[in-house]
């Protein structure tokens, strides 16, 4: 009988130990699924615990809406013809008269070389005045000039014709090859044609977005959808500000997984599954997949949807479980859309803290060593 009892005296020991380890704090990457369920409004805590199925993964597939209004679509282009405030022109005049009013004794013609548009759309010409040429064609010009000079020179002929220097720019910054101020030509009349211009986006096309200035207005875009949504290359006007920067979109990664970070987004759309595959996936050895947990300040529309509920006012503190061992776990980590600075938090698998405790005793042995080899 003594026998017996000293054989199971030393493993009965070495139990109670672990047992008293396990209890106290080990050290943990946060709180446990037992605890965040606790800390539910069902358990009189301060957040929403939800477990995703398809009727929620529905309700949350929320992504940024980018796009432009109609006036920035509706615009029509600019024709290299239509004179605009700024624009340098080139004009020449001929009189039928050895001594005009312009001409000398030498030629019948004048030229006028770099005559500007001014800020209110208008020129100066001599014996006619000041004439408006913005919104004008050349030619439309030619004959405003032509009628006015006709009351003082008999039968003038007046050559308009646009010069180097157009006067509609638009500038160009960001992430682009060569940043700048580029006029509106006839190759460069539209978005996308002026960001080749600027030699093109320098990140990556998934998360580039391209924002429009115009006056008071802005639009911003996905990159990508100004060649999947023609509609979108809009046409440019003079004075327009294109800004080309990466997505500012960021999650933050917690618990066991592979990485702890603040992540940015790689994609316009993300996914529970591929936000854990950005971060390396979950630690096989201490990971929970039956709670993977998103965490976020859900506004009232939304909460009020996945809850069933008309009564709730201001964002409220949702935290949804994904259990990634169900039958169809995976396929709901798949739909379900990770948004602007929700956290993902992967809890300890169960056994976790009773392995760190065997760590923590047997030293260097593995946690599989058995209780038979700890006693030896």
């Amino acid at each position: 009988m003594n026998s017996i009892s000293n054989r199971w005296a030393k493993p009965i020991a070495l139990l109670a130990v672990l047992g008293l380890v396990t209890s106290c704090s080990l050290p943990r990457s946060g709180p446990s699924k037992n605890q965040i369920f606790a800390g539910s409004v069902q358990n009189e805590g301060d957040s929403f615990v939800v477990a995703v199925n398809d009727r929620v993964t529905r309700a949350t597939a929320v992504v940024p809406a980018l796009g432009f209004s109609d006036s920035f679509k509706s615009a029509s282009q600019l024709t290299s013809d239509t004179i605009r405030p700024g624009d340098v022109l080139g004009l020449t005049i001929w009189e039928n008269v050895d001594d005009g009013l312009l001409s000398g004794e030498v030629s019948n013609s004048t030229p006028l070389e770099e005559v500007q548009v001014d800020s209110d759309g208008f020129i100066f010409v001599p014996y006619a005045g000041r004439v408006r040429a913005s919104g004008s064609t050349p030619n439309q010009l030619r004959q405003e000039i032509t009628a006015k000079l006709e009351e003082q020179t008999p039968d003038p002929q007046v050559e308009v014709r646009r010069l180097a220097g157009d006067g509609a720019t638009v500038s160009v910054t960001g992430s682009v090859g060569a940043q700048g101020v580029f006029p509106i030509e006839r190759p460069t009349r539209t978005l996308s044609a002026m960001l080749a211009q600027a030699g093109g986006i320098v990140i990556e096309p998934e998360i580039a977005q391209v924002t429009v200035i115009r006056g008071r207005q802005k639009g911003k875009i996905w990159y990508q959808d100004l060649f999947q949504h023609p509609e979108l290359d809009v046409a440019l006007r003079g004075g327009d500000r294109i800004l080309v920067e990466e997505d500012d979109r960021t999650f933050t990664a917690l618990g066991a997984t592979q990485s702890q970070a603040r992540v940015p987004f790689e994609t316009q759309d993300l996914s529970a599954l591929e936000a854990i595959a950005q971060i390396g996936g979950l630690i096989s050895s201490a990971s929970d997949p039956t709670g993977v947990f998103v965490l976020r300040n859900e506004p009232a529309e939304i909460a009020g949807q996945v809850l069933g509920r008309n009564d709730l006012q201001g964002a409220q503190r949702m935290v949804y479980v994904l259990n990634l061992t169900e039958p169809n776990g995976l396929f709901l980590a798949r739909d379900f859309v990770i948004r602007d600075e929700d956290t993902l938090y992967v809890t300890e698998a169960p056994y976790a803290q009773w392995t760190k405790a065997i760590s923590l005793i047997a030293g260097g042995l593995t946690p599989f060593a058995n209780v038979k080899t700890l006693t030896n």
